[in-house]
């Protein structure tokens, strides 16, 4: 075969040098570039993007590491201090490593026989972190790729647990099953009650208050309603960490309505429920030992590789009986389960992996440090906004992210708009500080998450300056 001499790792080592050097060549420019991540902007400018085409032979490898080096120089700079748009942090060095030696390895997560160690350490490690949520001894759950599957999947067991449609589908029904959440939960929920048969308006939208948390009482009214126009609710959604705001819904008081109304409690702490990891601020998650299922995302707060996402159940039996559909070709293996035949995903990556090592190479010590680092960084921002009285927050930061908008007096208010949107670009282009400008209570907001462990006071100050700068 006419192939690079590179192309695979021979199995008897026999092209140990070439691939060596490859790999090499390959650790040398991603230290090269991330390492001096803070010389490109945070979100750098599209200037050519590679061919598509497909050659007839072989590129060389030194001509294809320029063209990665040219991708990197043009992709989200996340690694940047002043990269504080989105909930995508720095990916930590060791989940790096677990991503490449999973990939390396290539075993399958659909069943034990084709994972034998990660098949068993990912229910492991995933029932330790539900006794983090204090969901009971019973618990176990699994890993998916990504928050909006975690949520796919849980509102599934939930729809199935609480109608007979596991084989026979929701034709028979005398009643359309709805759920609740905040209006300002993520969008995964309606895409999640699409493809689930109840249609997006199958979740009906609860007002919030004014810090855009689910309102228990208004909660409570709209399922009352529901049963009275003939509907059938069966399940509440509570969200610890909103996408715009990051605030933390009122869980023990949802916990009580879902009680009092038999529903199925679902918490959504994809980006929150990090916080089981620092004993400083964990109470922020009181009421999440309730939930029946939680979401959480090791792939924001805890600064694992994408992607890194679980679904968790308080009764793993319920979970396997009203979701599980056996795989006749695969094998038995004693106490331990095929995953791909209890997750929406067949085929997986093996996630559980750099998971594992992130939270090992850390300890509790470590994720707890960072992120009282990213509540310090989160406590001088805001005080530098009180100080600025043009600056308005949309609420109270009760997470490290900040929801605000400038509106100076001599500006009309309805070009407050167009006048934060060309402040978000002069603090990128000046200032070299991403914020994203999403759309929330009709207005545009600049929004900061701040996760990324290397942004010191000095960033925040800078920022300040840049958007004083602006306003003068």
């Amino acid at each position: 075969m006419n192939l690079p001499d590179s192309a695979f790792i021979h199995p008897a080592g026999e092209n140990r040098g070439a691939v060596e050097q490859l790999l090499n060549q390959a650790v040398g420019l991603l230290l090269d570039e991330l390492g001096g991540a803070t010389e490109r902007s945070p979100l750098p400018p599209l200037t050519q993007l590679p061919s598509p085409n497909i050659p007839a032979i072989a590129v060389p490898e030194t001509e294809l590491l320029q063209q990665v080096r040219a991708i990197i120089q043009q992709s989200m700079n996340a690694a940047h201090p002043g990269y504080m748009g989105h909930m995508d942090s720095i990916p930590s060095t060791i989940s790096m490593v677990g991503d490449l030696v999973a990939a390396a390895l290539n075993n399958n997560m659909l069943s034990v026989e084709m994972s034998p160690v990660f098949s068993r350490l990912e229910p492991l490690l995933l029932r330790q972190i539900a006794q983090r949520f204090g969901l009971g001894a019973q618990a176990d759950g699994v890993l998916v790729g990504g928050g909006s599957l975690g949520n796919l999947q849980a509102i599934a067991v939930a729809r199935n647990t609480y109608f007979p449609v596991l084989e026979k589908g929701l034709v028979g029904l005398d009643k359309p099953p709805v759920l609740f959440a905040s209006e300002v939960a993520h969008t995964s929920l309606q895409k999640a009650a699409m493809v689930l048969g109840l249609g997006s308006r199958g979740v009906v939208g609860i007002p919030t208050d004014d810090n855009s948390r689910l309102d228990p009482g208004r909660l409570r009214r709209a399922i009352a309603l529901a049963h009275t126009t003939g509907q059938a609710p069966f399940c509440v959604v509570a969200t610890a960490g909103t996408t715009v705001t990051g605030s933390v819904d009122p869980l023990g008081a949802i916990a009580d309505i879902a009680e009092e109304f038999g529903l199925w409690f679902h918490v959504d702490a994809s980006y929150g429920g990090a916080l089981a990891f620092s004993p400083q601020h964990r109470h922020l998650l009181d009421g999440i030992d309730r939930a029946d299922s939680v979401t959480f995302n090791p792939q924001k707060w805890l600064y694992v590789t994408k992607t890194c996402a679980m679904v968790l159940f308080r009764d793993a039996d319920a979970w396997r009986q009203n979701f599980r559909i056996a795989a006749p070709y695969m094998g038995e293996h004693g106490p331990w389960y095929n995953l791909g035949e209890s997750s929406i995903q067949g085929t997986r990556h093996a996630d559980i992996l750099k998971l594992w090592l992130l939270l090992q190479h850390l300890g509790e010590a470590g994720i707890a440090a960072i992120i009282a680092h990213n509540f310090a960084i989160t406590e001088q921002f805001v005080a530098a906004m009180r100080d600025r009285p043009h600056l308005r927050l949309a609420t109270q930061p009760e997470l490290n992210l900040v929801c605000f908008r400038s509106e100076p007096e001599a500006i009309a208010p309805e070009q407050w708009d167009d006048w934060n949107q060309q402040l978000q670009r002069h603090l990128l282009e000046k200032g070299h500080t991403f914020l994203s400008l999403p759309f929330y209570q009709g207005q545009r907001w600049l929004k900061a998450v701040l996760l990324n462990p290397f942004t010191t006071p000095r960033h925040i100050q800078q920022l300040f300056e840049q958007l004083d700068d602006f306003g003068s």
